[in-house]
C-alpha cells in the first residue's frame, strides 16, 4: 500500500513540476529528455542484445539436454 501511495505522489510531483503555474520545469525537463534519449536508447539496445544472447544459449542447452535424454533411453 505504501508503494502505491509513493508512486502516486511521484507522478503527482512530476505533473506539478511540468505545469507552468507549478514549478515551471518543463523546459529543463525537455532539455534533460533530449540529452538522455540517446543514452537510454543505447542502454536498452545493449540489454536487448544481452537478452538475445542468453536466449540463444538457453535454446542450445535445451537441445543438448533433449539429445542426451533421447540417447539415454
Amino acid at each position: 500500500m505504501f508503494t502505491i501511495i509513493f508512486g502516486i505522489a511521484c507522478i503527482a510531483f512530476t505533473v506539478f513540476a511540468c505545469l507552468p503555474n507549478g514549478l515551471g520545469w518543463s523546459n529543463e525537463i525537455i532539455f534533460f529528455l533530449k540529452g538522455a534519449a540517446p543514452v537510454l536508447a543505447a542502454f536498452v539496445g545493449l540489454v536487448a542484445i544481452l537478452i538475445g544472447i542468453a536466449d540463444i544459449r538457453d535454446r542450445q542447452e535445451a537441445k543438448r539436454e533433449e539429445l542426451e535424454a533421447s540417447n539415454n533411453e
